[in-house]
């Protein structure tokens, strides 16, 4: 709470342990949460509209999954962008700027009527709402330590888990009645709301003094040191394997659902949000269980639990024993694990570099995003028109995740 103290009596805020303290801490949370949210939004929303997209702009349905395929990859590089300025000029800018640049590409993509005009704004958008995953991270870092840090975590997590259980029923929703270009306007309806959000609720807490100078080789310097840092590598490598898990998920999704089992597309939206509502769920109960348990402690035993499901979804999936009923229950317990292996991951990423934290959450989101990316083109590259390919890469990414807590001095058990 030091930092905390710190940071908030510069910008004169309210002392830590007053009301007023725990009262600006819940809006930073909701507003960093909605921030997050509208990343799923981007992202699950215009799914089922490939189609459509496809029709209308007159091009392939693989063009329209390329604009899937480059808002990750801006998601991904935009990391260093946002990490380096964030160091180097404060929070509150940056971030502003990413969003605003998020909210002009979704404009961008609801008005045009070229495919190649559409990928290009989707990258700036990947770039741009990367700004509110790296300066998130960052900004709680400026603020909190430990236990708190993860609690924090935790809530904004929950807030931001909406946009994957709202999405996917508000897409359809909006398909049934609307052209797909009603999706993008939005996306550009939440950009705006969280342009105003962020510049009422977020102060900077990143003091000048504290902020990083150097010339432009420092940069990938102190980018280098934190690589080659144990306890950031194998945590955060971890980290980049659950991702990968949701993603290869999320890529297969409809196939197991809708073409494997043939689940009627009106129950698509509910089974999707269902499984979102169990990572939220455990979210939840991370703010609680960290009162008793260390972030360590958490992640070790969620990564343990995931594993076991996974290969019980091996099993499942090349057996076909208890069909799509049992097949689902088993990937919920997985993803469910995704909502405490999270936060406490990234509390203990973020924990040894309070100077950079900046570098250190751009990199953080540069192996998360990767990682999730190459996770959903490989079950796609492997698939043989069953669920197995789907569980046999969850179940390895959990084991390398498992692996490469091993690198870390602190999480050698």
């Amino acid at each position: 709470m030091t930092r905390a103290s710190s940071k908030l009596q510069q910008t004169n805020r309210p002392a830590p342990g007053t009301r007023a303290h725990h009262a600006l801490a819940r809006r930073i949370a909701l507003t960093l949460g909605f921030t997050s949210a509208c990343g799923p939004f981007a992202t699950d929303m215009y799914l089922p509209a490939f189609p459509a997209i496809a029709a209308d702009l007159g091009t392939t349905l693989g063009n329209v999954q390329i604009t899937l395929a480059v808002y990750l990859f801006g998601l991904a590089v935009g990391q260093i962008l946002w990490g380096t300025l964030c160091d180097h000029v404060g929070r509150r800018g940056p971030m502003l700027a990413g969003v605003t640049l998020f909210t002009c590409a979704a404009a961008a993509c609801a008005v045009t009527h070229s495919i190649h005009v559409m990928i290009a704004a989707r990258f700036l958008m990947g770039i741009g709402g990367s700004a509110g995953v790296v300066i998130s991270r960052a900004i709680v870092r400026d603020l909190f330590d430990g236990r708190e840090a993860s609690r924090f975590f935790a809530l904004i997590m929950i807030v931001g888990g909406i946009g994957p259980i709202v999405a996917p029923f508000a897409g359809s929703l909006l398909l049934t009645h609307l052209t797909w270009r009603a999706v993008f306007w939005t996306i550009f309806a939440f950009g705006i709301v969280s342009v105003l959000t962020l510049m009422r609720n977020i102060p900077e807490t990143l003091a000048p003094e504290s902020r990083m100078h150097g010339h432009f080789m420092g940069v990938f310097r102190g980018y280098g040191r934190i690589l080659v840092n144990p306890r950031f590598i194998g945590p955060a490598m971890a980290l980049g394997c659950t991702s990968g898990m949701l993603f290869t998920y999320i890529s297969n999704s409809s196939f197991i659902f809708l073409e494997l089992f043939g689940v009627p597309v009106a129950y698509f939206g509910f089974l999707f949000a269902t499984n979102s509502i169990g990572l939220y769920a455990a979210g939840q109960s991370n703010r609680w269980l960290v009162r008793r348990f260390t972030p360590e402690q958490l992640l070790v035993a969620a990564l343990w639990v995931n594993i076991s499901a996974s290969l019980l979804l091996i099993a499942c999936a090349a057996t076909g024993a208890g069909g799509f009923p049992a097949l689902f229950g088993i990937l919920f317990v997985c993803l469910s694990t995704l909502g405490i292996i999270f936060p406490n991951a990234t509390v203990i990423v973020m924990h040894p570099f309070p100077a950079e934290a900046g570098f250190a959450s751009a990199l953080l989101g540069v192996i998360q995003f990767a990682i999730a990316a190459l996770g959903g083109a490989l079950v796609g590259m492997t698939q043989n028109g069953t669920a197995l390919p789907m569980a046999i890469q969850i179940a390895a990414l959990g084991v390398i995740a498992k692996l490469c807590l091993k690198m870390s001095p602190s999480l050698k058990s």
